[in-house]
């Protein structure tokens, strides 16, 4: 499409109506090609594929979802959609993976409103400020960071972000950019540490599959680390732009070429919407403290109920509320009310993440994840298996943004065919885990870059853009290496 006619379809209504309109006629009248009972074969991808091209159009994530979700049901039943559309919107709110996010997100949102009204965030960054005075001490300070919040990767995008914004502004260092750091060391690093919210939930779906014997899946995802590929390079890959030798070229470029002209934060970007109009002022030592005890009590409440984030920000809320109404920072009602108003700024990504889980039920009707598997069958040797493995699964976890859920589907399959083919399964599981890695990295509504861009002050698509080069960088030694290794270990 001519990039000049874009502006013009944002601005009048009537030729989007239209756009969609013949989009959508097209999908209905596919559905009428699909015989009954058959697999939906290249149809499948569609969805993911309309994705893609609106979301680069309209640069909205959500809408761009929902455009998706819309043509996968017009695929299955064009005269279902409205049941269809019930129907899973009814099933994702009562998945108890779904509320496990919103609750994190919520209380997450509420913890970090109470250290910002506080003035713990404010009175961390002043300290650091007199710490640390280059821009690449800035930038490595926050990856610096980002790898010691290695619990999980919701806490990761959220705590980091909000604790790094000032001193990256000081330094002129775009949203973007803070984004990129923050989140390259969120998904990437947390496969890579066993005692992660993403260690217990893969351990516990390996032993489900059959991969290893029950109770032997913690040991099974702890010999699969050094075969986490993508984690590694991620992790050289922004250490490499933090330190300044790899520079910045794409869409990152421009974003730093603004920060550098004054302006840090994107157009259309936006701080996390907190209201610090009442910021209580600490000294820097109380401030500090105010800061790094709840952030000691989260993790530390999160590894004693068995790498629970939700329980632990119940913990570390609480905790953090009798902390600042001691210390008579905050009132009752002032601390209520930043709980209140975490959960309402959490309530756009939550929405990306829930659309993610919405488009993740379509396209498992539409059976989008066996087709993939299954075209690439017939080119899987035993020493390939490992990065056609890698390179399937990404692309399917980058189309539904969904990380975690993929492999629900994915493992019955993936695991039997490296049994049958007596390939290593510790390079299988690092495959798998590098893959969802990749997704959760790359994906723009993925719930991992839709809270690093929240945080940072970005927008998701802006994050994604500038994001995406770095990530496809590291899939592409990531790729190689599992060629490599596959010819070696077969």
């Amino acid at each position: 499409m001519n990039k000049a006619v874009i502006p013009d379809m944002v601005s009048n209504p009537t030729r989007w109506v239209l756009f969609y309109g013949m989009i959508m006629a097209g999908f209905a009248y596919l559905s009428t090609l699909q015989p009954e009972g058959e697999s939906y074969g290249f149809f499948s991808m569609l969805p993911a594929l309309l994705i893609l091209v609106v979301a680069v159009l309209t640069k909205k994530p959500l809408e761009s979802i929902f455009a998706g979700i819309i043509a996968g049901l017009l695929l299955l039943n064009p005269a279902g959609i409205v049941t269809g559309l019930g129907d899973i919107s009814l099933a994702v709110v009562m998945d108890e993976t779904i509320a496990w996010i919103v609750l994190v997100c919520g209380m997450m949102g509420g913890l970090i409103n109470m250290l910002e009204r506080g003035g713990s965030v404010l009175s961390f960054g002043e300290l650091l400020a007199k710490r640390i005075q280059t821009k690449r001490g800035t930038m490595l300070t926050t990856c610096g960071l980002g790898v010691m919040v290695f619990i999980d990767d919701y806490l990761n995008s959220l705590a980091v972000s909000a604790s790094m914004k000032n001193l990256t502004d000081r330094y002129k260092i775009s949203r973007e950019k803070l984004a990129f750091l923050v989140d390259s060391t969120a998904a990437p690093v947390c496969i890579l540490v066993p005692v992660s919210t993403w260690a217990v939930y893969f351990a516990a779906l390996l032993e489900e599959n059959g991969a290893v014997a029950e109770g032997k899946g913690m040991s099974l995802y702890i010999e699969s680390i050094p075969f986490m590929a993508y984690g590694w390079i991620a992790l050289v890959v922004v250490f490499l732009v933090a330190a300044g030798i790899l520079g910045d070229f794409g869409p990152m470029k421009a974003a730093e070429k603004r920060a550098q002209e004054g302006q840090c934060i994107p157009d259309g970007g936006q701080q996390m919407g907190f209201d610090t109009s009442n910021l209580r002022k600490t000294s820097p030592v109380v401030g500090l403290i105010n800061f790094l005890l709840p952030m000691a009590v989260l993790i530390a409440a999160s590894v004693y109920y068995e790498i629970d984030l939700l329980l632990g920000a119940l913990v570390a809320s609480l905790f953090t509320m009798v902390l600042y109404f001691w210390q008579r920072l905050l009132s009752f009602s002032d601390l209520v009310d930043s709980m209140l108003d975490g959960f309402k700024v959490m309530l756009h990504p939550i929405a990306v993440v829930c659309a993610g889980f919405m488009l993740k039920d379509v396209n498992d009707q539409l059976g989008m994840t066996p087709y993939i598997i299954d075209t690439l069958t017939p080119y899987l040797s035993k020493e390939m298996l490992p990065a056609l493995v890698f390179a399937a699964m990404a692309a399917v976890v980058f189309a539904t943004g969904s990380s975690w859920g993929v492999f629900v589907v994915s493992l019955p399959i993936v695991i039997p065919m490296a049994l049958a083919m007596d390939m290593s399964m510790p390079l299988t599981v690092g495959a798998l885990l590098s893959a969802s890695a990749f997704g959760s990295h790359a994906c723009f509504f993925s719930d991992s870059t839709v809270l690093s861009a929240q945080g940072s002050g970005c927008t998701p698509m802006q994050h994604g853009l500038t994001q995406i080069p770095y990530a496809l960088l590291g899939a592409v030694f990531a790729f190689v290496g599992f060629i490599m290794l596959g010819f070696w270990m077969a």
